[in-house]
């Protein structure tokens, strides 16, 4: 049985995300799909109606 609201990640446990979130931080390029995703996004935008 699992206590509602409580859960471990080995990931979070040993460092990993903390690592992967540092690293997204310091060249800019998130490191999610969602947020790669939108920054693309972003820049096609910027790119097509900038002059």
């Amino acid at each position: 049985m699992k206590i509602p609201g409580l859960s471990f990640s080995w990931k979070r446990a040993i460092g990993l995300t903390l690592a992967k979130q540092n690293i997204a931080r310091k060249i800019g390029i998130p490191s999610s799909k969602a947020g790669l995703e939108r920054k693309v996004g972003k820049l096609f935008i910027k790119s097509i109606f900038s002059k």
